[in-house]
């Protein structure tokens, strides 16, 4: 666990950060934009659980919160530095963890007869902003991954964490007997 003794440093005010191996990069670096976004979808998520979100998706994000941490510590790390430095990361048990969680709850919902908008209740609609932080979040980490080497799992657990978002803020709706909003083509 590491101890953290002050808050600031002052080592970024000319707009470079510190990656976990030492390294100082630009804070407009891709890596620090895909770590950011996936620190953003964090705190969406906390703001969701805030809104007094169903106990089971409660459950299900607080674990996902600190899959995240995992999330950021895997990208914070180039992939050459993590034969020194072993960090947590994102690893396939995660990814199938989200996958059980989607067929679980998308048994209770049964399959969508239309597009829906995002909205409904609150919780609902925060997660539906965070399923689009998360999206953002992979767009991020897929554009670094064509500059350089990411874990294999970080990509596959954002594209299934969007979708579980997605089934969650349904999920959200119908235990709370709101109804999803319906997109209206024909408008």
């Amino acid at each position: 666990m590491p101890k953290i003794t002050k808050v600031y440093t002052r080592g970024g005010d000319r707009g470079q950060t510190s990656l976990g191996g030492g390294q100082r990069v630009s804070k407009a670096a891709q890596r620090i934009e895909a770590f950011g976004t996936v620190d953003e979808l964090n705190s969406q998520l906390g703001t969701a659980l805030a809104s007094g979100l169903d106990g089971t998706i409660a459950s299900l994000l607080a674990a996902i919160q600190n899959d995240l941490f995992h999330l950021g510590s895997d990208l914070c790390f180039p992939e050459a530095d993590k034969q020194a430095h072993p960090v947590p990361r994102i690893e396939e048990r995660h990814v199938r963890t989200l996958e059980g969680a989607i067929d679980e709850m998308s048994a209770e919902l049964g399959p969508l007869a239309n597009f829906i908008l995002p909205g409904g209740s609150p919780g609902a609609a925060q997660l539906h902003v965070a399923r689009t932080v998360c999206r953002r979040a992979e767009r991020a980490v897929v554009s670094l991954a064509s500059e350089e080497p990411v874990g294999e799992w970080t990509i596959p657990y954002l594209n299934r964490l969007s979708d579980a978002l997605f089934v969650m803020a349904r999920l959200e709706n119908r235990r709370r007997d709101v109804a999803d909003p319906l997109w209206d083509s024909r408008r």
